[in-house]
C-alpha cells in the first residue's frame, strides 16, 4: 500500500492543479510594497567585498549580517567562532515559538569566490552591484536603481559577485522570517538560522563549529538555501550534492627553459608527457578509464530514479545557450551525468607562455588542476588513491613535494601529486517525513510543477550534518539557473529574491 501511494503522489505531480495558499498570499503582500526598500539594501550588502581568502571582508558581511538579524527581530543574533586560529565565524540566531516541538535551522553562506575584474564584462565592477533589463549576454541594458514607488521588473539583473551564490540565499532566508512576522503569521516551529563564512574555501572549519555547538544547533532537518534553479524556471528541491577534493599534479622536464631548436626531439616536454598522461585517465565519450573509479558508486534508489525520469530535460536550453554541438557523451543524459556518476574534469593546465607572449622554448614542467566530484559511495581518500595508482601505472615516480636533483636524474617521469582535504557526497532520503513535508509546502507555493532533484551535480559540505549532529539536509536553491556563479558577470534575476522568500516563508510555516 505504501508502495502505491508513493507512486500515487509522482504522477499526481503532474496531474493534480496546483495552488497557493492563505499564508503565502499574505507573505506576498507583506514583502511586494517593500521591493525598493529590500533592493535597496541587498544592493549595499553586496557592495561588501567577501572574498573567501580575505579574513577582514568576512568578519564585515558577518557584521552587516549580524545587524540584518537584529533589525528582523531574530534572538540571540551573533556570531559563532571556531577554536581555531584564523577561521571565519558562522553567524547564527534564532526564533524559538512557545510551545514548539519542532526545530529546522536554515543556512546559507555568505562568502564568495575570487575576483579577476578585468574579465567582467564593459560598465561592471564585481563589488558595485549593476541592474540591467535583462541578462547582458541576451541584449540587456544596464539603468539605475529606480526611484521608490517606480515599477520594478522581476525580470531584471543585478551582476556583482555573491549576489547569487550565496548572499541570495542570505536575505531570502531573513526576509522569509520578516514577511512571516509583518503577516503577524506564527511559524509554529522553532526556526534557528546559520550562515557560514567558509563554504567557498570547502567548509574547512564547519565540522568544528557544529561539533562545538551541538545542543544550540540541536534540530529536526537543516534546510539548506544555494544554489540554482531548474533552467525550466520552476521551484526544485534538492535532495542531496556531489562531493569535492582537488588534485594538483605536475610533471618535469629540464630544471631550466631549453631552445627548442638546439634541444627538440632530445629533451623531454613536460607538457606533452602532461598531456598523454589526461588523455589515459578519460576516453573521448568521458568515461574514467582510472581502474575502479566507478566501482563503489551507490545507485540511486527506484523512487529517486522515477523523481529523475520525472525531471524535465534542461539540456536543450542550456547546450543551445551554450553554444556546443554535443555533450561529453551524447548517450548519457545530463541530469544522469550529474546526479549519478564521479566526475574527473580538467579545472586548468599551465606550463610556458602562448600567444603574444609564446617564445620557442621547450618548458620546465607542467601543471594541472583536476577536480574529482563524487557521488554517494565513493569516499575522498579512496578516489585520490585510485587517480594516484593511475598515475604510478603510466611509470611516474609519485612525489607530494618537489623532487631532488638525484630524483629527477634517477627517474625519467617525474609526477608531484598535492590534493586537499575535500569530503564526501550526501542524499537525503525522499521517504522521509521533513522530507515529505517540505515537497507539500514548496507545492503551495507555486501554480506549476516543482523539480524534485535526488542530487545536485555541485558540491557542498552536507554530510557533516548527518556525521555530526545526525540530522538530514535538504536544500532549496533560489537562482536562476544562469546565474555565473564562480565566474565573471555573477547575476541574479531579482524576481528570485521575492520568489524566494515565499517558498522558504512556506517551509517556516510548515506542519509535519
Amino acid at each position: 500500500m505504501k508502495k502505491l501511494i508513493f507512486i500515487v503522489f509522482f504522477v499526481g505531480l503532474g496531474l493534480f492543479a496546483f495552488g497557493q495558499n492563505e499564508d503565502i498570499q499574505k507573505i506576498r503582500a507583506s514583502h511586494q510594497n517593500r521591493h525598493h526598500e529590500l533592493l535597496n539594501e541587498y544592493v549595499q550588502f553586496c557592495t561588501l567585498p567577501n572574498t573567501w581568502n580575505d579574513p577582514e571582508q568576512l568578519r564585515q558581511n558577518a557584521t552587516f549580517i549580524v545587524e540584518m538579524m537584529k533589525k528582523r527581530g531574530i534572538s540571540n543574533a551573533r556570531t559563532i567562532e571556531a577554536n581555531v586560529p584564523g577561521a571565519i565565524p558562522a553567524v547564527y540566531g534564532e526564533i524559538l515559538s512557545p510551545g514548539a516541538t519542532r526545530t529546522l535551522v536554515f543556512y546559507a553562506h555568505y562568502d564568495g569566490q575570487p575576483v579577476n575584474p578585468a574579465k567582467w564584462a564593459e560598465g561592471l565592477s564585481p563589488f558595485k552591484p549593476q541592474l540591467a533589463t535583462s541578462a547582458l549576454d541576451k541584449g540587456g541594458k544596464f539603468l539605475d536603481l529606480p526611484p521608490a514607488n517606480s515599477p520594478l521588473n522581476d525580470d531584471w539583473r543585478l551582476y556583482g559577485r555573491a549576489t547569487a551564490d550565496d548572499k541570495a540565499g542570505v536575505f531570502t532566508l531573513l526576509n522569509a522570517y520578516d514577511a512571516i512576522r509583518r503577516s503577524g503569521l506564527n511559524p509554529g516551529i522553532n526556526l534557528k538560522f546559520f550562515f557560514e563564512g567558509e563554504e567557498e574555501r570547502g567548509s574547512t572549519n564547519l565540522g568544528a563549529i557544529l561539533a562545538a555547538n551541538k545542543d544550540l544547533l540541536k534540530a529536526d532537518a537543516w534546510i539548506i538555501v544555494d544554489g540554482p534553479m531548474h533552467a525550466s524556471g520552476r521551484k526544485q528541491i534538492t535532495f542531496g550534492v556531489r562531493g569535492d577534493v582537488n588534485m594538483n599534479l605536475t610533471v618535469f622536464g629540464a630544471k631550466r627553459p631549453l631552445h627548442s631548436g638546439n634541444y627538440g626531439n632530445w629533451a623531454p616536454n613536460p607538457a606533452l608527457k602532461l598531456v598523454h598522461l589526461l588523455a589515459s585517465m578519460k576516453d573521448n565519450k568521458g568515461k574514467v578509464l582510472i581502474k575502479g573509479f566507478y566501482d563503489d558508486v551507490i545507485p540511486l534508489s527506484k523512487s529517486e530514479r522515477q523523481a529523475l525520469t520525472a525531471i524535465p530535460d534542461p539540456a536543450p536550453i542550456m547546450q543551445k545557450e551554450l553554444a556546443f554541438a554535443a555533450s561529453e557523451n551524447p548517450q548519457r543524459s545530463y541530469l544522469e551525468s550529474i546526479t549519478t556518476l564521479p566526475t574527473l574534469n580538467i579545472n586548468g593546465i599551465e606550463s610556458a607562455n602562448v600567444g603574444r607572449l609564446a617564445s620557442n622554448i621547450i618548458p620546465t614542467l607542467a601543471t594541472v588542476t583536476l577536480d574529482l566530484r563524487l557521488v554517494k559511495g565513493n569516499d575522498t581518500k579512496r578516489q585520490i588513491q585510485k587517480v594516484i595508482d593511475h598515475v604510478k601505472k603510466q611509470g611516474y615516480y609519485v612525489l607530494d613535494s618537489e623532487p631532488t636533483e638525484e630524483e629527477r636524474l634517477q627517474h625519467a617521469n617525474i609526477a608531484v601529486i598535492r590534493h586537499g582535504e575535500g569530503y564526501n557526497a550526501q542524499r537525503t532520503s525522499m521517504d522521509l517525513p521533513i522530507s515529505q513535508a517540505v515537497i507539500k509546502a514548496v507545492r503551495g507555493t507555486s501554480t506549476q510543477e516543482i523539480v524534485l532533484m535526488p542530487s545536485a551535480g555541485g558540491s557542498l559540505p552536507l554530510y557533516l550534518f548527518e556525521e555530526v549532529l545526525s540530522v538530514p539536509p535538504i536544500t532549496i536553491p533560489v537562482v536562476n539557473y544562469d546565474n555565473n556563479q564562480h565566474g565573471e558577470n555573477e547575476n541574479l534575476r531579482i524576481g528570485c529574491l521575492w520568489e524566494g522568500i515565499e517558498t522558504v516563508a512556506a517551509v517556516m510555516l510548515m506542519k509535519w
